[in-house]
């Protein structure tokens, strides 16, 4: 499944389309099945590396496709003995590791793996594992500088359920003097639950690596639950097939990747982007997946080590999102990127400034492209041998149908024309039909015409059949491509009780994307300063980053006809005090902002006198938000 054609536009896509019905194309039915014909073509080449530590002359673990296999099938038997059958869950709570997508597929083949952020608060966490009613947990041993086994044992105590919870000791990944220390420092963590607890290397190490001992039934079947990115204690859980996932890896083996590219993903593989676009990808064509550090960008120097690492590893392609791109422009390019393909960027919106700065500090286009958990990801990308619209999200990709729809009000949609915003719907081999979420009632009303996800994005498709994402029905504040639910926001000021409305939204930033921000109306009569209610949000809202960055009370908060806070007025107001802080210095300022048919918001710039007109775009071009002279 190596890549055998180029992606240079329609016609590239098309002809992959045209060339037989995707069933027809005899994709493994399972996981186990797909990497072991992986395996079999590619033994002794490359599959994961893994740095501990982000130094261009760090240890490095690297695993072939050989030993991923006999990783995931001695992981696979463990499962099994331990009770995870087809229909069990078996959970992991770990950063990136070599053992991690070991983990990954090999809960999928076992049963039904579920990865969870290790940000996440312990609460949140263990909301989850109930949810999923997960059997086994797969977690750190306690290290330092991490507190995610601390987590881990807080979740389990709030969730009976889990029966078994293996330790990754990353000792193992260290030499030197560092090694023995570890030991020695490592934190004491006090159990209060009643789960057996086992050392994941001595446990695995002891199963059969040659075979599973078990049928893997050559059928499709869900074998992931991924939870939304929202913050509230009750998530949405999204479950994925082999089909959706094999899906994912079929479109990166044809269109992008072959068995001699290597990819750096610094992104983490409890969300999809990772999971399924990179490493089903590099399971369909061979390729190298390369992770620098357990917290990837967020990890100690990688950043100051990126291009050496671009260099030491021989990187072609690189997986990567708006904010580490801001950051990676910011380093100078000192070390040789001339093995440096193409940048895929996703997540989040890319501001147009940093797509240009990164090309003329590496002379490599960063390739946008838009997918979602509810789709087991990919919907489109910007072609990487072709035209890159950037601002766009790129071209749909083979397989998958787009329409751009409008609801009527009774039930059924209208198709939108050229250009006309409507709802993004998406039909694909990722989309699970009818049954999107593990609860029956959350699927209500996300299909149109009973086959089409509606995504709760908004956008538009353009005369060249680009897609173009205008804004978010569903109103999500994506902080640096982590996704936060504004009720909880909401919920957590509303407890207040000089409170009586509350909007929150995202504000731009010119790093992150967009920051949580809210609109407050009192309770009449009522007197609270806004330092107050920063603090009351701060004790009562349960994750940092959903922590507003700026808070603000007004006589009152726009509202609808019907009594609805009205959110366009409140992001009007947020983008005009951002811009006109950033635009200090340059004598502009923001006239209006405006709702614009094709682009959403518009922030309008009027000149004063002397204003430097380059200025002014170098600064705005930091955020996605689209602007004009006034």
């Amino acid at each position: 499944m190596a890549k055998n054609v180029r992606f240079g536009g329609i016609a590239d896509r098309d002809a992959v389309e045209n060339a037989m019905p995707y069933e027809a194309r005899g994709n493994a039915r399972t996981i186990y099945e797909f990497l072991s014909q992986t395996a079999d073509r590619f033994p002794d080449r490359p599959a994961v590396s893994f740095q501990l530590l982000s130094g261009p002359r760090d240890h490095a673990t690297t695993l072939s496709w050989r030993d991923l296999r006999e990783r995931v099938t001695e992981t696979t038997n463990l499962l099994r003995k331990l009770g995870i059958g087809p229909t069990d869950t078996v959970a992991y709570l770990l950063p990136n590791t070599i053992e991690t997508p070991v983990v990954l597929l090999a809960g999928m083949t076992a049963g039904i793996v579920n990865p969870i952020n290790p940000l996440l608060e312990a609460e949140h966490i263990a909301g989850i594992l109930r949810a999923t009613n997960a059997k086994v947990l797969v977690t750190l041993k306690a290290f330092p500088k991490t507190d995610v086994a601390q987590k881990a044992a807080q979740a389990v105590a709030m969730a009976p359920n889990v029966q078994h919870v293996l330790e990754v000791d990353l000792n193992r990944h260290l030499t030197g003097l560092k090694k023995f220390i570890v030991p020695l420092i490592r934190p004491k963590i006090p159990t209060r639950h009643q789960a057996k607890v086992q050392d994941f290397e001595a446990a695995v190490s002891a199963q059969n690596h040659n075979r599973l001992d078990f049928d893997d039934p050559k059928q499709d079947r869900v074998a992931a639950y991924f939870h939304t990115g929202g913050t509230t204690g009750l998530p949405k859980v999204a479950q994925h097939k082999y089909s959706g996932m094999i899906y994912n890896g079929f479109l990166g083996g044809t269109l992008l990747f072959d068995e001699n590219d290597v990819l750096i993903c610094p992104l983490p593989l409890f969300h999809v982007f990772a999971a399924y676009p990179i490493l089903m990808s590099c399971i369909a064509s061979g390729a190298h997946m390369v992770m620098p550090t357990p917290a990837g960008y967020r990890g100690e120097g990688v950043f100051d080590n990126f291009w050496k690492l671009i260099e030491r590893w021989q990187v072609s392609f690189l997986i990567t999102v708006p904010t580490a791109v801001s950051a990676l422009v910011q380093r100078p390019v000192d070390a040789d990127v001339s093995s440096l393909r193409t940048a895929i960027s996703g997540s989040a919106p890319l501001p147009v400034e940093l797509y240009n700065r990164f090309k003329a500090a590496t002379g490599v286009e960063i390739a946008e492209g838009y997918g979602l958990t509810e789709a087991t990801c990919l919907v489109s990308c910007n072609p990487v041998d072709g035209v890159k619209k950037v601002g766009s999200v790129g071209l749909p990709l083979p397989y998958t149908h787009v329409r751009i729809l409008r609801t009527d009000g009774a039930g059924g949609f209208t198709e939108c024309g050229t250009d006309e915003v409507g709802e993004i719907c998406v039909g694909n081999p990722g989309v699970f039909e009818g049954s999107t979420y593990t609860e029956a009632d959350k699927n209500h009303d996300l299909f149109a015409e009973g086959r089409f996800l509606r995504t709760g994005d908004l956008g538009r498709i353009d005369a060249d059949g680009y897609l173009w994402i205008t804004g978010r029905a569903k109103d999500l504040i994506i902080r640096g491509g982590h996704n936060i639910d504004p009720a909880e926001i909401e919920d957590a000021l509303l407890s207040h009780p000089a409170v009586a409305f509350v909007g929150a939204i995202g504000q731009p930033d010119a790093f992150a994307g967009e920051l949580p921000c809210a609109y407050i109306e009192l309770v009449a009569g009522a007197t609270v300063t806004e330092a107050e209610l920063m603090d009351h949000a701060r004790s009562h809202i349960h994750e940092r980053a959903a922590v507003p960055k700026y808070l603000e009370i007004l006589p009152e908060l726009p509202k609808t006809a019907v009594g609805k806070i009205f959110k366009p007025d409140l992001r009007k107001l947020a983008i005009r005090r951002v811009y006109d802080q950033t635009l200090e210095g340059t004598g502009a300022s923001v006239a209006a902002v405006v709702e614009d048919k094709k682009r959403g918001l518009v922030a309008k710039i009027t000149r004063a006198e002397g204003t430097d007109d380059a200025a002014v775009a170098a600064r705005l071009g930091e955020f996605t938000r689209p602007w004009d002279w006034a």
